[in-house]
């Protein structure tokens, strides 16, 4: 842990919990995006991400996405960080924005702490040296600069932008922070082979660190437009415990752009010096399939394998099964991703041609490119196990204490089963208290409510019967997490 003393000065970690991972569908998708998921292990990118960075200290400040705000909590309360605050962006506004929203906070009583940006999407194998390079990017960080860190390439990558240091090269520099001399777009193949060749570059990891005030400083002078917008909707803001929401509408009127474009790109050569050190931690940001390939386990014929799998002359293939046993014959090169809605089969080499399936379930509006089949809620999750003509079959899980809100349907009836735990339902002016076994009907239109009183789970079977079973025929009256 780095503490702060005479001559270390304040740290915030900093967690950008946007973006939707359309790359990783159809396990990353809009409504549980790639950051929530366990791609390595028991914990979330989300969570790794928030364990790397308690090595610096106090607990992060996360920006995500109102949309997101629960799913962040709990995977928080996981890990004891219950007292994490939580900044929501009403609407994706990229990552300009979210930076200054935390440098707005962290700037609220002023204070001027060194913040510690990182986005919640990467997966870091080597803690140590993480900690290394993000502690000596804070010592240059306190005396005004701008520091970002850097990954040798040990590949000629196409999907990264890259950074041109004036010193140093790739082959393995443990020393820095070197300046930066220019960020260069996401190269072509020849390109990347020609960095490779000449060293210099190196693969720009997201991961940055400056101070509050010298943000707010950078943006003044390369972007006021994002700063002014962005204290415009913040003046506006509403506070509870966990949770601050920037204004709504002041807040859509923000200008969508990236740090990159918005100021770190513009820094070398002006008065915002910026540097970099290399980060020597076997990096990767799992941007595609291909990527989640490179950094897993395999078996000895090169087959990164999860789940129920089985394979007969097959090599160097991604396998991620969630629920049912995939088999491959005679394969080699593949990426296949079962789910409980959706199975895709791709060539690992087109890993990120998997951002036009999911535009074209957009463009069909089709649920899948939201929501998987198990939806999680603040209060649990549900499981649509079954649908037909009129009718639809709900696997519901409530969490010890939690409850439903109380909310009424114009277009369906509801049939409860209770298979495991204790519920108590309130509808119209009954409340009753059922266990194992036993059941309860709920008739269209009537006000009602689900809780769980006990200290175990609850799960019940539900059955919806109407003319129309969607999740938008909901009229909430009271809800306990402030939806509407």
């Amino acid at each position: 842990m780095l503490t702060p003393s005479p001559t270390t000065p304040a740290v915030l970690p900093v967690i950008l919990c946007g973006g939707s991972g359309t790359r990783l569908w159809p396990l990353s998708r809009a409504g549980f995006p790639k950051q929530f998921l366990c791609l390595t292990g028991r914990h979330s990118l989300f969570q790794l991400a928030a364990q790397r960075l308690q090595r610096l200290g106090p607990t992060p400040l996360v920006v995500c996405s109102e949309e997101h705000r629960f799913l962040a909590q709990e995977q928080l309360r996981e890990l004891g960080l219950e007292q994490a605050r939580l900044l929501l962006e009403p609407v994706a506004r990229n990552t300009a924005a979210a930076v200054t929203l935390a440098a707005l906070q962290a700037s609220a009583d002023g204070a001027d702490p060194v913040l510690v940006v990182t986005p919640a999407d990467q997966v870091v194998a080597q803690a140590e040296p993480y900690t290394r390079a993000l502690q000596q990017a804070v010592q240059r960080a306190a005396e005004g600069g701008i520091v970002i860190l850097g990954v040798p390439p040990d590949r000629p990558e196409t999907g990264y932008g890259y950074i041109q240091a004036s010193a140093g090269d790739s082959a393995g520099d443990t020393a820095g922070p070197w300046p930066v001399a220019a960020f260069v777009e996401k190269p072509d193949a020849a390109t990347a082979e020609r960095y490779l060749r000449e060293g210099g570059y190196y693969w720009n990891a997201g991961n940055f660190v400056m101070r509050a005030s010298v943000w707010l400083a950078a943006l003044q002078a390369f972007r006021p437009d994002i700063l002014q917008a962005c204290q415009h909707a913040w003046a506006g803001r509403q506070t509870d415990q966990h949770f601050v929401r920037p204004r709504p509408e002041a807040f859509a009127a923000v200008p969508s752009e990236s740090v990159d474009y918005a100021v770190l790109e513009r820094c070398p050569g002006s008065a915002f010096g910026i540097h970099m050190v290399p980060l020597h931690a076997d990096w990767s940001d799992l941007g595609a399939w291909d990527a989640v390939w490179q950094s897993a386990p395999k078996d000895p014929q090169g087959n990164a394998l999860t789940g129920d799998v089985l394979t007969h002359d097959a090599r160097d293939n991604l396998v991620h099964a969630s629920g049912r046993l995939v088999a491959l014959v005679g394969v080699s090169g593949l990426t296949v991703v079962e789910t409980a809605d959706a199975v895709l089969v791709a060539d690992r080499r087109s890993s990120q041609a998997v951002k036009h399936i999911v535009q074209a379930l957009g463009d069909g509006q089709r649920p899948e490119r939201h929501w998987h089949r198990k939806v999680h809620r603040p209060w649990g999750w549900y499981d649509s196990i079954d649908e037909g003509e009129r009718f639809k079959v709900k696997r519901i899980w409530v969490k010890p204490g939690a409850s439903l809100s109380l909310q009424m349907h114009h277009h369906r009836a509801e049939h409860w089963v209770v298979v495991r735990g204790t519920a108590e339902v309130s509808h119209g002016t009954e409340r009753q208290i059922l266990s194992e076994n036993q059941s309860t009907y709920i008739p269209l239109g009537q006000q009602h409510r689900l809780r769980n009183p006990g200290v175990l789970p609850l799960e019940i079977i539900e059955v919806q019967s109407g003319s129309y079973l969607g999740e938008d025929d909901i009229v909430r009256f009271e809800d306990q997490y402030g939806r509407g």
